[in-house]
C-alpha cells in the first residue's frame, strides 16, 4: 500500500518548529507570570491586613478608656475561620484568605491578646479583576509577538538553508546529466560552514571517485576494442581468400559481426568520454528523414505531418535513425512507421514492445531485453542512439503503444526523438504533437 507523504520545505519545517517552541514557552511563561502576579497580590493583601490588625492591637492595648476594638477589628469574632482559630489556641498570629467563585476574596488577620482574647480583622481584598485582565491581555500580546517573531526567524534561517540545499540539488542534477566540471561546494557558496558544506564535499568526492572509475572503465573498453580492430581486420582479409562455400560464408559473416561489434564499442567509448561535438547544419527534417529512410529501410512508411527546418548534425541524426530502424526491423514486426512532426521524430513498429527494464531504466549496453525482442545483437544500438542524441542536445524516449482492446505492450514499440527547441528554424513554429495511433 502506498503511504501518504506530505511534501514540505525545510524553511517551513524550521519555521513551524521555532513557532511551536516559542508558543509553548510563551504559554508556560504566561501561566507562571499570571499565577505569580495573583499570588503576589494575595500576599500583599495578607501583609496589609496583618499590619492593620497589629496597629489595632497596639491601639487596643494602649487605650486607658474602656477597651473597645477600633478600625473595624473585632474581639473574639465567632465567625473566625477554623484555621485561624487553631493558630490562636497555639498563641500564634496569622492570616487567612477565603476565596469565592465570583468576586474578590476575603482576607482575615488575627492576633492573640495577653488576656486570652483574640483580636481579628476581616475585609475584602482589592478587586484585582481589571488588573489581571490587563495583565492577561499583555501576556497574550507578548505570546503572539513571540510566535510571529519565531516564524519570521524560522523563515529567515530556513530560507537560507533551503536555498543552499536547492543550489546543491541543482548542481548535483547537472553532475547527474554528465557535467562533471560542476562542483556542489562551489555552487552553494556562502561564508558560514555547516552540515550542507559537509554534504557538498561528500557529493563532490563521490563524483570524483565515480568519474575516475568510469573513465578507467572507458579507457579499458576503448583499449580492448582498439587492440581488437587490427586482428579483426586481418581476419576479414583472410576470410576473403578462402574458397567459396558455406563454411566460408559463415566465417565471413561472423568476422563481419565481430568487426561491427568492435566499431560499436569504440563509438560507445567515444560517446562516454563526452568529447564528441556536433557539426551543425540547417536541414529540412521531413525531407531528410524521407530520403534516409528510403535508403535504410525501403519497406518503412514515412509520414511528414509538419515540416520544419532544424539546425543539427545530419551524420549523427542519420546514425540515430538507422539504429532505431534496425532495432525495429530486428526486434519488432512490420509495418515500421516513421513520423515527422515539427522537431519530433517517431519510429514505431508493431511487435511485442520494449521490455519493462528498458522503459524503466533506459538503454543499457550488452542488454538486449526479453527473448521476444532480443534474439540476436549486443544491445548497443539503442545505447549508441541515446548517446548520439545527447551530443545533439536532443532527448530520446521510449514507450509502448497499447491500442484499445489489446494487452499492454501488444501495440508495438515507439521511440521518440525530441530535437532541441532552441535550434533555429525557418518556420518559427513548434511541433504540435498528435498521436492518432494511440489512445
Amino acid at each position: 500500500m502506498k503511504r501518504f507523504a506530505l511534501r514540505t520545505g525545510v524553511r517551513w519545517k524550521i519555521s513551524i518548529a521555532i513557532a511551536a517552541v516559542g508558543a509553548l514557552v510563551a504559554i508556560a511563561l504566561s501561566l507562571v507570570v499570571h499565577n505569580a502576579a495573583r499570588v503576589a497580590m494575595l500576599e500583599n493583601s495578607r501583609e496589609v491586613q496583618m499590619e492593620r490588625v497589629l496597629f489595632a492591637q497596639r491601639m487596643y492595648e494602649s487605650s486607658t478608656k474602656p477597651k473597645e476594638p477600633r478600625f473595624g477589628a473585632k474581639l473574639n469574632d465567632p465567625t473566625l475561620p477554623s484555621q485561624l482559630d487553631r493558630l490562636m489556641r497555639e498563641k500564634r498570629r496569622g492570616t487567612y484568605v477565603e476565596e469565592h467563585p465570583e468576586g474578590p476574596p476575603d482576607v482575615w488577620a488575627a492576633v492573640p491578646l495577653a488576656n486570652g482574647d483574640v483580636l481579628s480583622l476581616h475585609t475584602q481584598a482589592v478587586d484585582s479583576t481589571a488588573i489581571m485582565k490587563a495583565l492577561d491581555q499583555a501576556l497574550i500580546a507578548g505570546s503572539v509577538s513571540v510566535v510571529f517573531g519565531g516564524c519570521a526567524l524560522g523563515v529567515l534561517i530556513g530560507g537560507q538553508l533551503s536555498r543552499r540545499l536547492r543550489k546543491a540539488a541543482t548542481a548535483a542534477g547537472k553532475v547527474a546529466q554528465g557535467n562533471t566540471e560542476v562542483r556542489v561546494r562551489d555552487a552553494i557558496g556562502g561564508v558560514v560552514r555547516d552540515e550542507t558544506d559537509e554534504l557538498a564535499r561528500a557529493v563532490d568526492a563521490l563524483t570524483d571517485a565515480l568519474n575516475e572509475r568510469i573513465e578507467a572503465e572507458r579507457r579499458v573498453t576503448a583499449d580492448i576494442a582498439h587492440e581488437l580492430r587490427t586482428p579483426v581486420t586481418g581476419l576479414l582479409t583472410a576470410a576473403e581468400l578462402l574458397p567459396p562455400g558455406r563454411p566460408t560464408e559463415l566465417v565471413r559473416d561472423r568476422a563481419q559481426a565481430m568487426r561491427t561489434l568492435v566499431e560499436d564499442v569504440l563509438e560507445v567509448a567515444r560517446l562516454d568520454s563526452a568529447s564528441e561535438r556536433a557539426e551543425l547544419q540547417e536541414i529540412a527534417l521531413g525531407e531528410f528523414v524521407s530520403r534516409r529512410v528510403t535508403a535504410l529501410d525501403p519497406d518503412a512508411v514515412v509520414r511528414v505531418v509538419h515540416e520544419s527546418w532544424v539546425n543539427t548534425d545530419p551524420r549523427r541524426l542519420e546514425r540515430i535513425l538507422g539504429n532505431l530502424l534496425a532495432n525495429a526491423a530486428k526486434h519488432g514486426k512490420p509495418p515500421v512507421e516513421v513520423t515527422v512532426e515539427g522537431r519530433v521524430l517517431r519510429v514505431r513498429d508493431h511487435g511485442p514492445g520494449f521490455p519493462e527494464a528498458l522503459l524503466r531504466e533506459g538503454p543499457s549496453r550488452f542488454r538486449t531485453g526479453s527473448t521476444d525482442r532480443a534474439g540476436h545483437g549486443h544491445g548497443l544500438g539503442l545505447t549508441i542512439a541515446a548517446g548520439q542524441a545527447r551530443v545533439l542536445g536532443a532527448r530520446l524516449t521510449f514507450r509502448n503503444a497499447a491500442p484499445v482492446g489489446t494487452a499492454p505492450g501488444a501495440g508495438g514499440a515507439i521511440a521518440v526523438l525530441w530535437l532541441p527547441d532552441h535550434a533555429p528554424t525557418t518556420t518559427g513554429s513548434f511541433p504540435v504533437l498528435r498521436f492518432p495511433d494511440t489512445p
